[in-house]
């Protein structure tokens, strides 16, 4: 079992990176969270896999911190959870943020990401209350979604905008061209995103 990568970012296309570590592409899957944290393409990367086997295929999922791969392996376990589900959910919300969800029970926030409906909100609540406390990363995941929230959203989304192969003067261009405020870092990359491929 594969289970971590390093190597050249070769080629972004979310939500498949390209990693290539001695004349071999790796394609994996990552979610959009852990892409905005990604370096320039052309740069060496560090990922935490986790490796699935099938009959079909073999699919290899991507993660900038142990913790966060933890959590994924933590939503997979879930009931009618699998792991295109629980990549689509680590995409549209950090995981600190998702970590208080389940702790505060809110379902209500959960049903705004893809593919969960409230059924599936209420189940991701009942079978990971309690599993989210035996996570040894959990308390790191919170902290380091604390310190995000102090950092310049803006400044942040250019960045993530440049990591997915953007030229820095278009990723500004339309990142301040956007009314970012109070938006997450996030929100704007979303935002921006939508106008460039409108452009």
């Amino acid at each position: 079992m594969i289970g971590s990568l390093r190597g050249t970012l070769t080629e972004v296309r979310p939500p498949v990176l390209l990693v290539e570590i001695s004349g071999v592409g790796y394609e994996v899957h990552a979610p959009m969270t852990c892409i905005y944290r990604l370096p320039a393409t052309g740069e060496q990367v560090f990922l935490y896999i986790h490796h699935v086997q099938r009959e079909d295929a073999q699919l290899l999922f991507g993660f900038t911190t142990a913790d966060e791969r933890e959590l994924f392996r933590a939503l997979i376990k879930v009931n009618s959870i699998g792991a295109k589900m629980a990549l689509g959910i680590l995409s549209g919300m950090e995981a600190d943020e998702f970590i208080r969800c389940i702790a505060d029970g809110d379902a209500t926030r959960l049903t705004a990401l893809p593919g969960v409906g409230k059924k599936t909100a209420e189940r991701l609540i009942v079978e990971m209350r309690d599993g989210l406390r035996n996570l040894t990363g959990v308390e790191r995941l919170a902290t380091s979604g604390a310190a995000a929230a102090k950092a310049d959203p803006v400044a942040d989304a250019v960045s993530g905008l440049i990591a997915l192969g953007y030229r820095p003067a278009e990723a500004s261009r339309f990142v301040h061209a956007l009314d970012c405020q109070g938006m997450t870092s996030e929100a704007i990359i979303r935002e921006a995103l939508k106008a460039l491929l409108k452009s």
